[in-house]
């Protein structure tokens, strides 16, 4: 049991991994910066807001800012005055920020029918129930090892 827990640790972490090189690869592959590909996908949705990304990604609003900023400057996304809230701006994409975006997509949507297409759907099924079940094992052992705030001892 054990050694095979290993191998199946080992090999997730190996597909964790080459996932996040292939995505690396595709922005590279259509001139971005994986940052900013994310960001394209935020900004297309109506509703960004540059302090809430930064707050979900857990990153610096100044990095947001700069990323942001190398997007605008490359005519991929706009700003304007929300008509609303003459204090918000709002972003959204250019038809070159929408062209890329669907470039990156039928590029990866390619490469996933490429390796998946001949998998065994049942297989894909019994790892997909399989896999869902890990993740909330994991997320609900993550929530119980969170630490607490120490409670203040009484004065005495």
């Amino acid at each position: 049991m054990a050694a095979t827990r290993d191998r199946l640790i080992l090999n997730l972490q190996e597909l964790a991994s080459l996932f996040a090189e292939r995505r690396s690869q595709l922005a590279h592959e259509a001139g971005l910066r994986e940052s900013e590909w994310r960001m394209l996908e935020e900004v297309e949705d109506e509703h960004f807001l540059p302090s809430l990304f930064a707050r979900e990604r857990s990153c610096t609003p100044a990095a947001v800012s700069k990323t942001l900023r190398a997007l605008l400057d490359a005519g991929l996304v706009r700003a304007r005055i929300d008509p609303r809230d003459g204090r918000q701006r709002r972003y959204e994409l250019t038809a070159a920020g929408k062209r890329r975006l669907g470039g990156l997509r039928a590029a990866r949507e390619e490469a996933l029918s490429v390796i998946w297409s001949d998998l065994p759907e049942r297989e894909l099924a019994r790892f997909t129930r399989f896999s869902e079940s890990l993740v909330e094992r994991l997320q609900a052992y993550a929530d119980e090892q969170e630490p607490r705030p120490k409670r203040a001892r009484p004065a005495g």
